[in-house]
């Protein structure tokens, strides 16, 4: 009953609306009033936050909040990359013909989740993808996987469905019809990464510290940006975060990575830690 009231409401809900107005009210002073809240419901880890909870001003300054330093090691050597952000892996393996999966019979295509970009698709072709789901209780912050230079970013409006298990088992195509915000990576270790940051339900934005000023604008259009001056960003930096949780998909090129042993589907990871290493 659950899955058949999901399907029947989602495409008519006004999701972009909806999430603007939780980002509203969720950077309002009265919503610092839930955040103890949030915390038990969602069973916050709060032993490693940058300060305690009663400093944060807002349920929103909560949910985007920063660790202590050293909270996240980051995995060293120059051919190790890592995870950019703390989640779930929910899919991982190799980009067949150009086709990724979304879920169990559910595909989509390297060309639909880059907006149709044929020249950037072609470079992923026989390479590997994982998706990381961010859920309610992770940390939001999202970080360079590995050391490299800004090359590009591309910002491509869509829709905001939900990207929990719901959303992924019953949207078709979820991850290219909904907003996107890709970060193009040249790296000397695995070659061009892209870092695409899927925006959800409830997402109020996705803010970086290069680009779009924010994600999730009204009459929002496609942005394809080049970098004139490349910048250098380490393994680890700081690039931005989710105000509200989703979803991030790396794609690497062909026969560039090795995953690590203990990076599965369903397995949780931490900021930092090992996903692969580049192949020699």
């Amino acid at each position: 009953m659950k899955k058949l009231i999901f399907r029947g409401l989602i495409h008519r809900l006004p999701q972009n609306a909806m999430s603007r107005t939780m980002g509203k009210i969720t950077a309002s002073r009265f919503s610092r009033l839930v955040i103890r809240g949030y915390i038990n419901l969602y069973k916050v880890d709060v032993s490693m936050i940058e300060k305690p909870v009663e400093e944060y001003r807002t349920l929103k300054e909560f949910f985007t909040r920063r660790l202590q330093p050293h909270a996240r090691p980051i995995a060293e050597g120059p051919e190790i990359v890592v995870s950019p952000v703390d989640g779930t892996v929910s899919q991982m393996g190799d980009i067949d013909q150009g086709t990724l999966i979304q879920a169990k019979g559910k595909p989509y295509t390297l060309l639909e989740l880059l907006g149709y970009d044929a020249e950037m698709a072609e470079r992923w072709y026989g390479g590997r993808f994982i998706t990381i789901y961010l859920s309610p209780r992770d940390y939001h912050r999202i970080h360079m996987p590995i050391d490299g230079k800004l090359i590009q970013y591309t910002y491509l409006p869509g829709r905001l469905y939900p990207v929990n298990q719901l959303g992924v088992e019953h949207v078709d195509k979820l991850f290219a019809r909904n907003e996107r915000l890709i970060t193009y990576i040249d790296s000397q270790a695995v070659g061009c990464v892209a870092m695409v940051k899927v925006g959800a339900l409830f997402v109020g934005s996705v803010k970086v510290h290069y680009g779009p000023a924010t994600t999730n604008v009204r009459r929002g259009r496609q942005v394809c940006q080049a970098f004139p001056e490349t910048p250098f960003y380490e393994k680890g930096r700081e690039l931005g975060w989710f105000e509200f949780g989703s979803t991030v998909i790396l794609l690497f090129e062909k026969d560039r990575l090795e995953w690590a042993a203990d990076v599965k589907v369903g397995k949780p990871l931490l900021m930092g830690q090992m996903l692969g290493r580049a192949k020699n």
